[in-house]
């Protein structure tokens, strides 16, 4: 299965930056776009007709990102700040498969979309049964907790567990890359395993210059 294709929509900067860093922290996902207000989040799509999941903000500079869900050629969660029960109904009712109100632990955006991966995989048959498709949806309300980890990820991990000695340790990946004997990309991958199931937590530390970078630590 290819990476899964994320537009970003948030028109604070910083929060449409966290919520990529959390993305791409998780293996299997990239984003391709962000946008910062209903008409570049159209001309996105327009661009990148792939997308397969979009985080939708709620207040946007020239509309509701709810009233935008009905047009989306794709998957969407809401992540907004609105939090007014008939608004989250309606986006509910506009096709919105998770709805993250603001603040939220940015390990909860994480499990969500290690929850969606698996409702994908799940999904991705030709035909289903019952089972199935309760496992998908679980998979969504619960974020597919240990559904995604590979096959013998658990001893490896443990070995990433074992860098955090508490919790005040915090580690880049290339620190753990280098403390376990593995490979960076290995590294990256069992730290988003290991978000995703709420045992780390993952921040973003932003530099002078040049991208954030993710840094971990374990959770309290």
């Amino acid at each position: 299965m290819t990476d899964l294709r994320v537009l970003v929509i948030d028109d604070d900067f910083r929060v449409a930056g966290l919520h990529r860093g959390i993305v791409e922290a998780l293996a299997g996902f990239r984003v391709v776009a962000t946008a910062g207000s209903l008409a570049a989040a159209r001309s996105a799509l327009a661009d990148h007709p792939d997308i397969d999941l979009a985080l939708v903000d709620v207040y946007l500079p020239d509309g509701s990102g709810i009233d935008l869900l009905t047009e989306l050629p794709c998957d969407a969660f809401v992540v907004g700040a609105e939090s007014d029960a008939r608004a989250i109904r309606a986006a509910l009712r506009a096709g919105a498969l998770a709805y993250l109100i603001k603040p939220f632990d940015r390990a909860e955006l994480a499990r969500r979309l290690a929850g969606y991966a698996h409702y994908r995989r799940v999904l991705a048959a030709d035909t289903v049964d019952q089972a199935q498709v309760d496992t998908a949806l679980g998979a969504l309300r619960t974020g597919g907790r240990g559904a995604d980890r590979p096959e013998g990820g658990s001893q490896t991990e443990e070995a990433v567990l074992a860098v955090f000695t508490d919790p005040d340790t915090a580690l880049f990946a290339d620190d753990v890359s280098a403390a376990v004997g593995i490979a960076a990309p290995t590294a990256r991958k069992h730290l988003a395993n290991l978000v995703a199931a709420g045992t780390l937590i993952m921040r973003l530390r932003y530099g002078s210059t040049g991208r954030p970078k993710q840094e971990y630590r374990r959770a309290r």
